[in-house]
């Protein structure tokens, strides 16, 4: 008789000993130097250079937009690296913007700024909180295309609008108002736990007969950050605010035509 051939088992390596692919630490890496851009603001900010302050925080929102897109190609999403990424935007736009509006112009108010910028921290906590406790709750489809309030690197870039207007403006022009920056500060923190829908550009589809434009408007824009930085930086942040009223509108047309859907009229007329 014909022996069967014998099936040779691969042995199992011990658990501790398999460890992970590096592709899946490369996202975890990014939000890691995200950290640092932020964390080198306070340096600059202490040595009072502001500009290299928000350009590292830049950097910082460019690494964090990032890291998620390089997970979902390379396959790499996890919990660690989501709750990773919440903490490092919390001290990149929470906690770093607002040391920097205080060593700017809110020490002038003394306890009083120091509690203006407290509130805007908070305020970036709190939703970081609700953006995370969302991530397992159903949602509509439409509403993928929106964020509840604004996100915390898009309140980044408007609380230190001040701070930015600064550098364009004659000299003292601006710290002339520091209730008019406290005031600012406070406002945008309440964009930011707001109910408010703001477009969730990453789920924005360009259609095929506007890739070209888009392209134009971004090199347009590019060219616009190298050579007058911190006007275009203004003038989209300006852009952004005044999108607010049509995300609003949009949200409420598709969520008024998903209920149509759902419910039909249950009576017909008939001619």
């Amino acid at each position: 008789m014909m022996r069967a051939p014998r099936i040779r088992r691969r042995r199992q390596l011990p658990r501790r000993l398999r460890g992970q692919s590096l592709n899946r630490l490369v996202p975890n890496i990014v939000t890691l130097l995200a950290l640092c851009a932020g964390l080198t603001a306070v340096r600059f900010g202490l040595e009072h250079r502001f500009q290299s302050a928000v350009i590292a925080i830049g950097i910082a929102a460019v690494l964090d937009g990032l890291d998620g897109r390089i997970a979902r190609l390379m396959g790499a999403t996890s919990r660690f690296g989501a709750e990773l990424d919440s903490l490092c935007d919390f001290v990149c736009f929470g906690t770093v913007p607002a040391l920097l509006l205080y060593l700017w112009e809110m020490q002038r108010l003394d306890r009083a700024g120091w509690t203006i910028v407290l509130i805007y921290a908070i305020c970036t906590a709190l939703r970081l909180a609700r953006f995370n406790t969302a991530l397992d709750v159903q949602q509509p489809p439409w509403a993928h295309y929106f964020f509840t309030g604004v996100p915390a690197p898009a309140g980044a870039g408007l609380v230190l609008l001040p701070l930015i207007a600064s550098f364009v403006l004659p000299e003292g022009r601006i710290e002339s108002y520091p209730l008019a920056v406290a005031a600012w500060i406070v406002f945008v923190g309440a964009l930011m736990i707001s109910r408010i829908p703001t477009f969730a550009m990453k789920r924005v589809r360009v259609p095929n007969h506007m890739v070209l434009p888009t392209l134009l408007l971004g090199g347009i824009i590019a060219a616009g950050l190298a050579t007058e930085t911190w006007i275009t930086f203004i003038v989209i942040a300006a852009v952004y605010l005044l999108s607010i009223p049509f995300s609003i509108r949009l949200m409420l047309r598709l969520r008024r035509a998903a209920a149509g859907a759902a419910d039909p009229a249950v009576e017909t007329h008939q001619p």
